[in-house]
């Protein structure tokens, strides 16, 4: 077995890389062909498999949809001062929105183990850069 780390060739019943120690049966983050806002619901342990790049364009999403969430429910509550609105309605918008902040805070909390920060905004500048440094990687055969 080939460590992905070190590109040392091992036994293949061995657990760690006999070379750097890194274990052998760790799965890499990939990129995806595509990302949806769903997958923020995964848990933890399928969402560190994600790679960088992907995680950050999620990220992306969910603050969009949280902010959308914000709004309604910004609309929601001064609207019930002159319209009759249920409690039931602004319990949901509030709950969606609690759950997307939860939900932004683990995908953040990633990226900061990762990249040492959260990129306060993530643009379309900031995604076709690192794009292309993923794709320069690639291409000089390294994986």
């Amino acid at each position: 077995m080939i460590c992905s780390y070190c590109q040392t060739e091992n036994d293949s019943l061995r657990e760690e890389c006999e070379f750097c120690g890194a274990p052998l049966r760790k799965r890499r983050p990939q990129l995806k062909d595509f990302i949806h806002l769903d997958q923020c619901e995964l848990l933890f342990n399928e969402l560190i498999l994600f790679h960088t790049y992907d995680l950050l364009i999620l990220v992306r999403l969910v603050r969009e949809e949280r902010t959308n969430c914000y709004n309604l429910m910004r609309t929601v509550q001064k609207g019930s001062e002159s319209v009759e609105i249920d409690s039931d309605t602004l319990a949901f918008a509030e709950s969606e929105y609690r759950r997307y902040t939860a939900r932004l805070r683990v995908l953040e909390g990633i990226l900061i183990d990762r990249m040492g920060y959260k990129p306060k905004r993530i643009d379309d500048k900031l995604l076709k850069s690192l794009k292309l440094k993923v794709e320069r990687w690639k291409g000089n055969g390294e994986q």
